[in-house]
Parts: C-alpha cells; sequence; structure tokens
C-alpha cells in the first residue's frame, strides 16, 4: 500500500506532468482563441474554460462528443501536480521559502480563479430618476416568471430557469395551481406581426399576445453586440384541462395576463431576478459635458440606499472609477438611456476578487526572496573562493600569501 500511494504522489509531482498540462494549458487558449470568432468571448469562457471536457454536437444531432480536456480538468490537476510536488520534493527550510510563497501564490491563483468561475454573477441595475429597486438582473440569465398580482398587498411569484424549459418536461411548481408544459423552444427567434406577414405560419398560441404574432427561428447569435431572443411555447395545465398555450419571448416585454379560479396571474419571460436585502433609489443622473462640445466629461448616479430594516438610510454618489459596495455587491456606473433619465448600474458580485491580488503579491515577493537567497550564497561562495577562508575571516588573496612567502 505503501509503495502504491508512493507511485501516485511520484506520477502526480512529476515534472513531465506539468509539462503535459502547461501545453495543454496553451493548446486550449489558442482553441478558444480562434473560436472567438464563431462563438463570442462568453460563450468561449463557458465552453473552454469554465468546464471540465470541451464537448462538440454530432452534426445533425445532439449528440455530445469530448474534443479536449476543459479548463477545469487541467486547472484542477495543475493544482493536484503543484501541490504533490511542494509536499515530495521541497523540503520545510528558510532557503526553500521563497520557492514555498511562490508556489503557494500559484495555488492561490488557480483557487481564486475556481472560486471566481463557480460563485461571481454579473448583472444590471437599470433605475429610472425617482424610481427604487431592490434587485439586479443577470445579465445572461433568462427564466420564466408567473406572478399572481391578486392581492394588492404582495404579488407571489414562481420562476422556471430557462434551462428547464429547452427540456419540454412538465413542470410541477409548489404551491401552483396548475404545471407548466414547455412544447416548443427556441435558442433565438424573431417575432412579426401576423399583418406583415399574413402567409406565415402561426406561433401555435391559444392565448395571450403570440395569436397575433408569427415566429420565425434564427441561427444563435454569439456576437458580443447582439443579442439572442429565446422564445417558447408553454402550456398551463389543471388536472382536467388545459388553461391554454402562450407563447413566451424576450421580444414581449410587458407581462401577459389571465385568469384562473378568480385569481389573476401574469406570465413573462424576463432576465434572472436576484433579490437584495436592501433599495436603491434614484435621486439624480448627471451627464455633464464639457462646454461647448459633445465630449462627456461626468456620468454620475445620486442614488439613496436603504436597507430592509431601515438601520441603513444613506446618499451615494456612484461614478466611473468610483463604484458603490454594499452587501457583497459592487454596483458600477456603466450607461445611461431615455434621454438620460435612466441610469444602468453594472454589478459585480465575486467572493474570491482579492485572491488574485493577493496571490500576484505573494508569488512576487517568493520570487524575488529566493533571488535574493540564491543571491547571497553565490556572493558568499565567490568571496570563500577568492579569500581562500572563511567568509567570516578576512584574508589575504592567496597570491599574495603566495609572494610574502
Amino acid at each position: 500500500m505503501g509503495r502504491l500511494l508512493r507511485s501516485v504522489a511520484d506520477t502526480f509531482s512529476s515534472l513531465k506532468l506539468t509539462v503535459v498540462l502547461l501545453a495543454l494549458g496553451v493548446i486550449l487558449v489558442v482553441i478558444a482563441t480562434l473560436d472567438q470568432v464563431n462563438l463570442g468571448i462568453w460563450a468561449v469562457q463557458a465552453k473552454y474554460f469554465r468546464s471540465f471536457v470541451v464537448v462538440t454536437r454530432w452534426p445533425g444531432t445532439n449528440v455530445a462528443l469530448p474534443i479536449f480536456p476543459g479548463g477545469y480538468l487541467v486547472g484542477g490537476l495543475l493544482l493536484v501536480n503543484l501541490l504533490c510536488a511542494q509536499f515530495a520534493r521541497f523540503t520545510l527550510t528558510w532557503r526553500n521559502l521563497g520557492l514555498h510563497l511562490t508556489h503557494f501564490g500559484i495555488i492561490l491563483l488557480l483557487v481564486g480563479e475556481l472560486i471566481t468561475g463557480l460563485t461571481s454573477v454579473e448583472s444590471d441595475m437599470i433605475l429610472d430618476t425617482g424610481g427604487t429597486r431592490n434587485f439586479l438582473e443577470e445579465k445572461f440569465g433568462r427564466e420564466l416568471a408567473i406572478v399572481d398580482v391578486t392581492d394588492s398587498g404582495a404579488d407571489r411569484v414562481w420562476t422556471v430557469p430557462l434551462e428547464r424549459l429547452t427540456k419540454r418536461e412538465a413542470i410541477a411548481l409548489p404551491g401552483c395551481p396548475f404545471t407548466v408544459q414547455p412544447t416548443v423552444f427556441h435558442e433565438n427567434a424573431q417575432l412579426f406581426n401576423r399583418n406583415e406577414a399574413p402567409n406565415a405560419p402561426t406561433s401555435g398560441a391559444t392565448a395571450g399576445l403570440g395569436t397575433r404574432v408569427v415566429l420565425q427561428p434564427l441561427a444563435p447569435t454569439y456576437r458580443t453586440d447582439e443579442e439572442n431572443v429565446p422564445t417558447a411555447l408553454v402550456e398551463f395545465r389543471t388536472p382536467d384541462r388545459s388553461l391554454g398555450k402562450w407563447l413566451v419571448s424576450f421580444a414581449i416585454n410587458q407581462p401577459q395576463a389571465f385568469t384562473h379560479e378568480g385569481r389573476t396571474y401574469e406570465v413573462m419571460l424576463r432576465r434572472t431576478r436576484i433579490y437584495l436585502d436592501f433599495a436603491l433609489t434614484l435621486l439624480e443622473f448627471r451627464h455633464d459635458k464639457y462646454p461647448g462640445t459633445d465630449i462627456p466629461r461626468n456620468f454620475s448616479s445620486q442614488v439613496k440606499l436603504v436597507s430592509a430594516d431601515a438601520k441603513e438610510n444613506r446618499e451615494v454618489r456612484i461614478f466611473m472609477n468610483n463604484p458603490l459596495r454594499h452587501g457583497g455587491y459592487t454596483f458600477y456606473q456603466a450607461g445611461f438611456k431615455n434621454d438620460d433619465r435612466t441610469t444602468i448600474l453594472q454589478v459585480m458580485r465575486n467572493p474570491g476578487w482579492l485572491m488574485p491580488y493577493i496571490a500576484c503579491v505573494m508569488s512576487s515577493f517568493g520570487l524575488a526572496l529566493h533571488f535574493c537567497i540564491l543571491l547571497g550564497g553565490f556572493i558568499a561562495r565567490r568571496r570563500t573562493a577568492n579569500w581562500g577562508g572563511d567568509p567570516g575571516q578576512p584574508s589575504l588573496p592567496r597570491s599574495a600569501q603566495g609572494g610574502a612567502a
């Protein structure tokens, strides 16, 4: 058993494995960079770097074929390789202190990227002047929202992630009096008014706005300046009957309402929402320009932050390079619209944001320390060789000793 463990440790601490993993990492970066033309930066990041295996689809089918190790697999093995090498090859002495710091810095960098990939969330908060919001909208996440708006005091909300609509399986929601049955899903589509294309096939909807439009499926887009329009046909069913088929689409930017058993429901495909324990109110948005030009001089949002328990109530000014940090979220001034009456705040949540900074400082200090230790040893050996004695006990050079003799 000891020999087996030793053999496994030697394998994972091998320098050859390090070289192979680094080569795979370089190849992965090159392939991902080339494929970025087709998929865009975000899709490439998810496909190549934030996956264990890079897969492709067999032409004409949904069969997934693994073609290359993904970033999580390569990075994970590199982390194991580095840990094994650290404890198998390097003794804990002051002469190796710089190497230990450098290795732990690299380990921290890899762990930080893993935490960032698994936990970071990029979202937006769009506020009209005088408006208040206590939720964020994910930049890439989408969800089907069903809201019971019967009671004026509070709404009851059920949400279905977009990924579940692609499976076309019946979805039962806790406390909801009907089930959701997706029947058709398009990752990207375009909607037209029926009057604009009278001969086009119908959308298949039997209720709501979908009865007045026609649907044209489109190929998914991966351009950074374009956005997919996911569209689905969903049927709401009770145990004994159908409540109709509804077309939900990201192109329909208003809720569709219907009634069931005396209660009113609204259905909408929207960005995934993240609810906060505090709210922001936009008091004023400023878009200042240099006098006599259209060159922007300042974008800023004056907001009021109020916590849910009302213990915190303060005003904050958000402008370029001066974000608001609160509750683990960072709010950046990102844009504006609606004739300067609406601000767009980009919001980031990244629990591991500090780890790359610590890792770089640790690795840099470790390399500098290791260089100084080696340089000190080299100088000491040169001094010993030149003076022919203990570097701590000065003596005449050998040439001077020989001349005196």
